[in-house]
């Protein structure tokens, strides 16, 4: 028994360092797979905004014209921006960790006015007209956090309003104020789409999937040392308790011990044959001098 305990402290020691390695290396690739797959849910969801505002600009800002212009009113909802933050804001019932705005450095809204770090964001899409998508993280009030941004360009449709106050619907020019949100050019960058989300979310992912995989390692562990030490216990200890329990007797003058069976070609087989040898060689010899 004591040499099967042996085995088993081995056996522990070698799979826990590999175990510790494996999850090491596996919770460092889940952050990295989580990271990925909450970026990905972000751009859908990108995606899903510049849906909206097509949608809101091809078609249903030239239905509401003409109930603006009867009533004497200015709608948000033939704004693309307003009808895409509306959209995710409903969509935000299923993902609440999702965060969405159209933040502008020059907008008619205050509430899409960006802040500091989103105004970095987007003059580093003015300064390099190419680019198209960035992505990182940033450390906010709750923490760190994700970010997918997306350039906002100005479209012939928002030159209709945001050009120059006289050109501007004069419902929407008495709601905001002639102040912000105009003097916009053409293809000129004057905002992002900004989806941010917590790390948490990542994070929270990878602990759940790497629990998972610990107790996958924890349940392999448990029935391979069940199952390697009954393979132990019948291919080695078993066998090298008899040979113990056969030399021991014929230490102490027992020469009718029976013989070991041999089964195998493997080298305790060997060993109980040799030993065999050995008791007929020593059955042999005490006969000799017995006979003399």
């Amino acid at each position: 028994m004591r040499l099967l305990l042996k085995f088993s402290v081995i056996f522990a020691v070698v799979f826990g360092a590999g175990a510790a390695t494996i999850c090491w290396f596996s919770y460092r690739l889940l952050r990295d797979g989580a990271r990925t797959e909450v970026l990905t849910q972000a751009r859908l969801m990108m995606e899903a905004t510049r849906a909206v505002r097509d949608y809101t600009n091809l078609q249903l800002k030239s239905l509401l014209l003409p109930v603006e212009k009867r009533d004497d009113v200015f709608l948000p909802q033939t704004v693309p921006a307003f009808a895409a933050t509306e959209n995710i804001n409903y969509l935000r019932r299923t993902f609440p960790d999702y965060d969405y705005k159209e933040a502008a450095l020059n907008p008619s809204n205050p509430r899409d006015r960006a802040v500091d770090w989103e105004a970095d964001l987007i003059n580093a899409f003015r300064n390099s007209p190419r680019l198209t998508l960035l992505s990182g993280q940033r450390e906010a009030a709750t923490g760190p956090s994700l970010y997918l941004a997306q350039p906002i360009r100005a479209e012939e449709a928002c030159l209709e309003c945001h050009s120059v106050p006289s050109a501007a619907p004069k419902a929407m020019v008495a709601l905001y104020g002639s102040d912000n949100g105009f003097g916009w050019k053409l293809g000129e960058v004057v905002g992002a789409q900004i989806i941010s989300v917590p790390m948490s979310v990542p994070l929270k992912m990878a602990d759940t999937h790497f629990r998972s995989l610990l107790e996958s390692l924890i349940l392999v562990f448990l029935v391979s040392l069940v199952v390697l030490n009954i393979a132990l216990y019948t291919l080695i200890a078993r066998p090298a308790a008899r040979l113990s329990r056969m030399a021991n007797q014929i230490s102490l003058g027992d020469l009718h011990t029976p013989e070991l069976p041999v089964k195998g070609k493997d080298e305790v087989a060997a060993l109980a044959e040799a030993f065999n040898r050995m008791r007929r060689s020593l059955v042999a010899a005490m006969k000799m001098i017995e006979d003399q």
